[in-house]
């Protein structure tokens, strides 16, 4: 019963917060930290749980804003049969560059993952039929659930609540499988997961596939709440690096290490905003590089690995004063 105590009271406070936050603006805020929770609860399947890193995670979620608002646009499908649309096409993507790139180790992975995204973005941009440069606008003919167009932040809020809470549904069901146990063992020892049978292209491809129909639902939902995209928006490098930064800061591999990390991420960029002003291009880079950097050199296991070991050496200590009173007595 207490394993369920912390997330049970989580989950109440995340469902009363936009009744006690009632301004547009946080609830905007608030909107914002929920989806980069969700892009790094995506992007951690691969880069945590695999231990693959990839800086081109953008090019799934633009796959999936782009194609649920063309099918809006051009037949006028539901959004919520588009995102799904969407999701299938980014796994497709995502099995069709996974299969090479995933020949690559180390930064090779990383600097092809770039590179795809960098393509995919330049596709997107001269494509006349997805508005090239200029991009895509959802127009409000029609509002409600069923068009997923609302008039106030407060559905848009619950729908990323929602989103999230499934797809960290996602991450303990994998946790849980024989799948989790082989992508940690690749992610841990790859040459010894090898030895023992286990394909790691097939499984680092699952992983990716998961990864990617996740942050496409993400980009629909994207679409959706600003009612306009364009590939600067929604298929930028700093955006595939906001994606992993949330897992990293957090802590790389957990559960909860993405929500937290997204949640600090948040709060340091509306600061920094806040200071800096936002007109200083390239701001929000320095700053991503200069939190890798710190977390790399001095907390690897990020903010839930700081607690994890602030937590472990408060038991020690209370062991050792307890084996001292022991002998004392």
């Amino acid at each position: 019963m207490k394993a369920w105590t912390a997330p049970l009271l989580l989950a109440l406070a995340a469902l009363a917060l936009p009744w006690l936050v009632t301004q547009p603006a946080q609830q905007n805020l608030l909107i914002l930290a929920l989806m980069a929770a969700q892009l790094g609860v995506a992007w951690n399947i691969v880069g945590g749980y695999a231990g693959q890193v990839s800086l081109g995670h953008a090019a799934f979620f633009g796959i999936g804003a782009y194609t649920s608002t063309m099918l809006l646009l051009a037949w006028g499908l539901n959004p919520w049969a588009g995102a799904l649309a969407g999701g299938a096409v980014a796994v497709a993507v995502g099995l069709l560059i996974g299969w090479p790139c995933f020949r690559l180790k180390g930064h090779y992975f990383t600097m092809a993952t770039i590179a795809v995204a960098e393509i995919v973005q330049t596709l997107f941009n001269n494509w006349e039929p997805a508005g090239a440069a200029v991009g895509l606008t959802i127009p409000m003919t029609q509002t409600g659930l069923a068009a997923m167009v609302f008039d106030g932040k407060l559905p848009y809020y619950y729908l990323a609540l929602g989103l999230l809470v499934f797809s960290m549904g996602v991450c303990v069901a994998l946790e849980k499988s024989h799948v989790g146990y082989y992508l940690r063992a690749i992610k841990d020892e790859p040459d010894a997961a090898r030895s023992l049978g286990v394909n790691l292209t097939r499984y680092k491809l699952v992983a990716l596939a998961l990864s990617s129909f996740l942050c496409a639902l993400g980009g629909t939902l994207y679409a959706q709440k600003e009612l306009y995209i364009d590939p600067g928006s929604v298929l930028s490098t700093g955006l595939s690096i906001k994606m992993a930064l949330a897992a990293i800061l957090g802590g790389v591999g957990t559960l909860w290490g993405p929500l937290v990390g997204a949640v600090a991420l948040t709060a340091i960029e509306e600061g920094s905003r806040a200071l800096l002003g936002g007109s200083g291009r390239g701001t929000d880079l320095i700053v991503y590089a200069s939190l890798i950097i710190a977390i790399a050199v001095w907390q690897p296991g990020g903010l839930v690995g700081w607690v994890r070991a602030l937590k472990l050496k408060r038991l020690q200590r209370q062991a050792a004063e307890r084996a001292e009173r022991e002998q004392a007595a």
